[in-house]
């Protein structure tokens, strides 16, 4: 019976091409993207500053009028938060980058004024180290690694028009700074981010500029020691974060992330930057607006921790938002039955077929 052979055969085919689009079916339902989830909230209200170091996110906490600095350590795989060694020395509106497997928290503003401070911190022995101070005291600044090093760019070294546009760049390695091509528009409280060994400087507040709070996206490439101008952004960007993602299970993109819109202002922003084709667009709003939120980004899902929501007033929320083009890694728990269920009925089908093929069975014996 040649015909009953072709139709088993041609049953095998179409098993296995139903099991491979019930895969990829399933694995691309499961896909979401766009989207917020509300996770475990931090120990304490207010996270100002984060970093990322093996796949957890450290947190540190308000220095509450200069007493101290906690930090905590957030691990996403089991949403919990763990209480770790505080900063050594309490402190404000200071810059932290994650460079080497160890965090570094840089500048400050405290009761006394502004410093230089370099404090790094180790998470495999939870214990921190006083490094060589920057050269220039200042605050309200954002710090980020490039290629083993770290730039600290602009901030402000006093009060009103003491804004600098400095590039200072600390070499864990040999613990020494040296300077770099300053930025063109020098700005304070700025979102930042990296992507392909660029660091691109989003916003901020210029108050030598007409329009103070800016719109700008000053790109540097610390290769060439350079400064260009990608598009503007739809909007002023002010005391807003970045998170970028870095096309591992996401494509590659910075987002930015809540702001103030007037004085104590919280706003619920969402903006996305493409890198590639220099143009912005709008994703979800955050659940919950704030300003100066910490953010972490682990495995290109975005992490938005604490930061202000009023006069005075600040939240502990966690946020977990799954940005555009999101696409997970395929649940390990569908494979087996996936894999059971293709091997039976490939099995009961070679059966038919092998009877199929059988003299006997032919003859009708």
């Amino acid at each position: 019976m040649p015909s009953e052979t072709k139709k088993i055969k041609a049953t095998i085919t179409l098993l296995l091409t139903l099991s491979l689009l019930l895969t990829v079916s399933v694995h691309y339902a499961l896909a979401a993207e766009d989207f917020w989830t509300t996770k475990t909230p931090l120990p304490t209200e207010n996270g100002i500053q984060a970093a990322v170091v093996n796949g957890k996110i450290y947190v540190i906490g308000d220095s509450n009028k200069y007493v101290s600095n906690p930090l905590y350590e957030y691990d996403p795989a089991t949403d919990t938060w763990t209480t770790k060694n505080p900063v050594p020395t309490p402190r404000d509106n200071f810059a932290v980058a994650a460079c080497q497997n160890k965090i570094y928290c840089i500048g400050e503003y405290t009761e006394n004024g502004s410093t230089g401070l370099n404090e790094a911190y180790d998470p495999a022995t939870d214990t921190w180290e006083t490094k060589t101070s920057m050269p220039t005291k200042r605050y309200q600044m954002q710090a980020n690694a490039v290629d083993g090093k770290i730039y600290v760019i602009g901030g402000r070294t006093g009060g009103q028009y003491t804004t600098v546009a400095l590039n200072e760049v600390y070499d864990p390695e040999t613990d020494t700074w040296t300077t770099k091509e300053p930025i063109p528009y020098p700005v304070v409280s700025y979102a930042s981010e990296v992507v392909d060994n660029k660091i691109y400087v989003i916003g901020g507040q210029d108050e030598f500029h007409d329009s103070l709070n800016l719109n700008f996206t000053q790109i540097y490439n610390p290769e060439t020691d350079t400064w260009s101008q990608g598009a503007q952004t739809p909007v002023a960007i002010w005391q807003a974060t970045a998170g970028a993602t870095t096309g591992t299970m996401a494509p590659k993109r910075i987002y930015v992330l809540g702001g103030e819109g007037g004085f104590a202002d919280p706003l619920d922003q969402n903006y996305i930057y493409d890198p590639e084709t220099d143009v912005w667009t709008t994703g979800t709003p955050i659940p919950t607006a704030r300003l100066s939120p910490a953010v972490g980004v682990v495995d290109d899902l975005i992490y938005v921790i604490g930061g202000g929501v009023g006069w005075l007033k600040t939240t502990a929320t966690v946020e977990q938002y799954t940005p555009v083009g999101y696409i997970p890694e395929f649940p390990s728990w569908i494979i087996l039955p996936l894999f059971l269920t293709v091997t039976l009925v490939v099995a009961i089908c070679r059966r038919k077929l092998s009877k199929a093929n059988n003299p006997a069975f032919i003859l009708g014996a």
